[in-house]
Formats: structure tokens, sequence, C-alpha cells
């Protein structure tokens, strides 16, 4: 099956694609070429900018502690695992923990590297991190693989705490959810969500269609509309009945 997510919400659209930079950066950097940790460099940008909302860590806090409150009350309830809930709240409680202890804006300290802070001005321009513009980006890029790794790593490794957050935070929301099985009559479905609140939706289709959702939504209801891509990947209307998941969740 393949996923689509949709987000309800600018808080939750930020988490996804913080979610999808730091599993790119997490490849470019486990990587050795140049050229790929070149794009894990301007991956850690790219972070370092959705990232620059000032609420988005005390956001992070209230959530994981709304949850660690809202779980703790299902301790001695004889229908859930207890092990497995204990384990859950002390992921919870780990990560707000560290979250909480590190120290000033997210990303502060990549702002306070001068040599990162024009790289990140050069790479802004097309071609501008050229040798000719950065030499000494381009020694860098010459060393051994192993020591830019290292300074990789030592670059995100204070971004570690916002991501094990925003991990945990996403796992729940997926898991409080409920699944439908639909139909798309002539690849349209709309429903409306009668005043019901929700922060994130999911779309489930057999990976061996070739069809592609285009989801719209607000509080009252949702759309989603199949398209069949061409050879060129311009879309147009889907005009078979299309089967899928329907996932609604909500924290």
């Amino acid at each position: 099956m393949t996923i689509y997510e949709y987000p309800f919400n600018e808080r939750i659209r930020i988490l996804l694609r913080l979610e999808d930079l730091f599993e790119r950066l997490a490849f470019y950097v486990s990587c050795e070429h140049a050229l790929e940790h070149h794009a894990a460099l301007t991956t850690l940008f790219e972070i370092l900018e959705v990232a620059g909302r000032a609420d988005l860590k005390s956001d992070l806090l209230q959530e994981l502690e709304r949850q660690r409150q809202a779980l703790s009350q299902f301790r001695h309830s004889p229908e859930v695992a207890s092990d497995l809930l204990d384990n859950i709240l002390a992921d919870i409680e780990q990560a707000a923990r560290t979250l909480n202890e590190s120290p000033g804006k997210t990303g502060q300290h990549l702002r306070d590297n001068d040599w990162l802070m024009s790289l990140r001005s050069r790479m802004i321009i097309p071609g501008g991190a050229c040798e000719f513009d950065l030499p000494s980006y381009y020694a860098w890029q010459q060393r051994e693989p192993r020591r830019r790794i290292q300074d990789l790593e030592r670059w995100t490794a204070p971004l570690s705490p916002l991501r094990q957050a925003l991990v945990i935070v996403l796992k729940l929301l997926r898991e409080s959810s409920q699944t439908f099985r639909v139909v798309a009559a002539s690849g349209s479905y709309q429903q409306m969500l009668s005043g019901k609140t929700y922060q994130m939706m999911q779309v489930r289709i057999d990976s061996a269609l070739p069809y592609v959702p285009e989801i719209s939504a607000n509080r009252y209801m949702l759309w989603v509309r199949f398209t069949l891509p061409d050879s060129d990947m311009r879309s147009k209307p889907a005009e078979m009945d299309v089967s899928f998941d329907l996932t609604l969740c909500n924290l």
C-alpha cells in the first residue's frame, strides 16, 4: 500500500515537513561522497528554515505533556498492557526532558557558526557554491569522508531532541486514528466531517494502481480526487471507481 498524508493545520504540516527533512538528512550523512554531503548540508539548512518558528519547541513540549497526562490515566486499567504503556510514557518523558534541556532557539548553534552561515547564503544562489565562490568549502569537500561525516554529525547532533520529540508526537497521532474502506465513485470522494476535529488524514491505495490522490480538506469536509498521470506526468481525472483506505487521525 502507498500512503499519502494530508495535514489539517499548520502545526502538523511543519512536523511532517521536518520528519521528511530529518529522514533525508540521516540518509545523506550516512553516505560518503562529497556531493551527498553537499545534499546533507542543503537539507540541514532547510531544517533550520522550517524549524525557525519560535513556538515550535514550546508546542512540542506542551503536546508531550498533554499526551503524558492523558496516557497516565490508563496505568491501572486492566484492558491496557502496563509494560507497553510504561515504555511509551518513558519515551515521552525522556523526549520532553531532552528537548527542554536543549539550550536556546532551535538551530542557534548553526546560526552562530559564521562559516556555515556563509555557505547557507551562497547555496541560496543557483550554483553559488562552486569552487571559485567558496574555496574553503571546496577544501572541506576534499577531506576524507570520515572527517566530513564527523563534522556533519557534530552539526546535526544538537537537533536530535527536536527530532525525537516530533517522531513521538507523529507516532501517537498516527496511532490515534480511525480507518474506513471507501470507494471514490468515478475517481472522486467527498465526506462531511460533521463538526468533528481531525489533525491529519491518510489515504492508502494499492501500490499496483496507477492513480494519484489530490487531497483537500477543512474542518467541515474532505475531498479526495484521483488522477491518472500520462507519460509526461500530466494529470487527468480518473474515470473509474477507486477503492482505498481512509484514515482520520486526531490526538
